[in-house]
């Protein structure tokens, strides 16, 4: 992709700006070192528009523009019911979950099972999302990021994996969570407007510049079979999707697990200034996912369209027959919409695909480096250490998890639809997960041993549905986290004979009051939900 002078200054000024902000509230303030708090936490100061635009920032990546988009050219809108239906799982995040975890005064998530079950179970899961998010997480994401970069400006994939993950290391690895959190006001800026633009102008190409309705309209008509969000068994990917089980089944195991206990979500919500500011946040948050379909979905469609439509390739001309996405191939769809783009928009487009890539990265390794520093570091290797042992642990770490993503991102090629990939595999242990805290959360009878056996057993029950022959993974999931369920039912109730276990969590009704503000932005958001539902089913 021809790069014009302007676009090189677009997105050095980007990154100039980003690593200004960075390092500039990364510094110590005169007198006082950084602590654990500081470093993890941000000093739990976070206001909730930072909250809001740093969990969107967190969570769209490589994933949702490369990976997600890939989807979209595949099998249609479908796929937004990832976006649509977290918005809804935020609500009941901020209304249910937050309280007793702001209660808790936590820093990890490990740390409430700790609190909740015991210390082993703790560092079981600990360990695990460690692996999760080096080998998983971070490696994806900076395999689909240098596969833009590949696709975009022929740059290979191993000098973009290591310049993404020196980009992000420059200034979340000294200032932590809040060089991760400011930055990712303005990474999301970015991120939505170049995201708008990159879309708006696919949409005009469509329509051959009647505008972004006409082109919409002609993509509707083009191609509706792209426009079901309720897929029949006669779809090819009804196995990704399986039809109205997305609604009620597994799409609610992915979305609950991923906002409700994932550290590199929830860690920004535990560093807000108080319980309203962190659940004002969530709901900036949730507002803010109705609108990322339009973002990374709708351009896979456009593409979709585009390259099944000979009369505009022909208008495309000799940019548009290079790189093109297809059957095998669909998460090029985004990096080859990014090369039709005209000068200046290439460098506003390509900042943004940028910025959703470090953001996630920035966000990985710092929860990767807490999870490690006070799960493990500090229980195991050091109780005694000082907050600057922990902040410098912390460092050590993040910089070793890029290590090691950067040497396995590059495995990961030859992957179709890597959004769909990373939804299906880590499916096999987010049921069980899920079941322990739901559980652990909201039943005062569920026991440590029976959390364990739990959190062990799911495993093997995921993979015996992988085998039952043409079920979709979406259903794999949700059958395992309700036979979990059971089986911690089942132990809980032989072990105690009944009784409320000792650690179990004291509910009560003032404990999920929300303010007026939450209320009428969650009602709103259930309304909107419902409408695009409705719209598109």
């Amino acid at each position: 992709m021809n790069f014009s002078t302007l676009d090189f200054i677009i997105f050095a000024a980007y990154c100039a700006v980003i690593l200004g902000v960075g390092l500039f509230v990364s510094r110590d303030k005169k007198g006082h070192e950084k602590n654990a708090e500081d470093y993890f936490l941000a000093g739990k100061s976070l206001p909730w528009w930072a909250i809001g635009a740093s969990l969107i920032a967190a969570n769209i990546s490589a994933e949702q523009f490369i990976g997600m988009s890939g989807s979209g050219f595949a099998l249609g809108l479908a796929i937004a019911s990832y976006e649509w239906m977290a918005a809804i799982t935020l609500i009941i995040v901020g209304k249910y979950f937050l309280p007793i975890f702001i209660e808790k005064g936590l820093y990890t998530i490990p740390e409430f099972v700790e609190k909740r079950f015991s210390t082993n179970l703790k560092t079981i899961l600990a360990v695990f999302w460690i692996a999760l998010y080096v080998f998983v997480n971070l490696s994806s994401v900076l395999y689909l990021g240098s596969l833009a970069l590949e696709t975009i400006m022929g740059i290979p994939m191993m000098y973009g994996v290591i310049g993404l993950g020196l980009f992000a290391a420059a200034y979340s690895l000294y200032g932590g969570l809040s060089a991760v959190a400011w930055t990712d006001v303005i990474q999301v800026v970015f991120l939505v407007l170049g995201g708008l633009v990159t879309t708006y102008l696919a949409l005009d190409v469509v329509s051959d510049g009647a505008g972004v309705m006409a082109g919409f309209s002609h993509l509707m008509s083009a191609a509706p079979d792209s426009f079901h969000m309720i897929l029949d068994k006669s779809n090819p990917e009804y196995k990704n999707l399986p039809g109205i089980w997305v609604l009620v089944g597994g799409m609610w195991v992915a979305n609950i697990y991923y906002w409700g206990f994932n550290q590199y979500i929830i860690q920004r919500t535990l560093a807000a200034k108080s319980l309203e500011e962190s659940q004002k946040g969530i709901a900036l948050a949730a507002g803010l996912k109705l609108i990322i379909p339009f973002i990374v979905v709708i351009p896979g469609i456009a593409a979709y369209v585009m390259v099944n439509d000979p009369e505009i390739l022909a208008r495309l001309g000799e940019a548009g027959q290079m790189n093109l996405p297809g059957a095998g191939a669909s998460d090029k769809a985004y990096p080859w919409l990014l090369q039709l783009l005209p000068a200046g928009l290439k460098g506003v487009a390509f900042a943004a695909l940028t910025a959703a890539v470090v953001s996630s990265l920035a966000s990985m390794l710092n929860s990767t480096s807490t999870i490690f520093t006070m799960d493990i570091y500090k229980q195991y290797i050091n109780k005694n250490a000082s907050e600057k042992q922990l902040v410098s642990t912390g460092r050590l770490t993040a910089g070793a998890a890029l290590v090691v993503a950067c040497i396995m991102a590059p495995l990961l090629g030859g992957i179709d639809q890597a959004f769909q990939f990373i939804q299906e595999y880590t499916g096999i242990v987010s049921p069980g997960i899920l079941a322990v805290f739901l559980l652990g959360l909201f039943w005062k009878k569920t026991t440590n041993q029976a959390a364990i056996w739990g959190a062990i057993l799911s495993v093997p029950i995921a993979i015996a549905f992988k085998f039952v022959p043409g079920m979709p993974f979406m259903n794999q999931m949700g059958l395992t986290a309700i036979g979990t369920m059971i089986v911690i039912a089942i132990i809980s109730q032989i072990t105690t004979g009944g009784a409320d276990d000792p650690k179990g969590i004291d509910l009560h009704k003032g404990l999920f009051k929300t303010s007026p503000t939450f209320n009428i932005a969650a009602f709103a958001i259930c309304i909107i939900t419902a409408v695009l539902y409705a719209m598109f089913w």
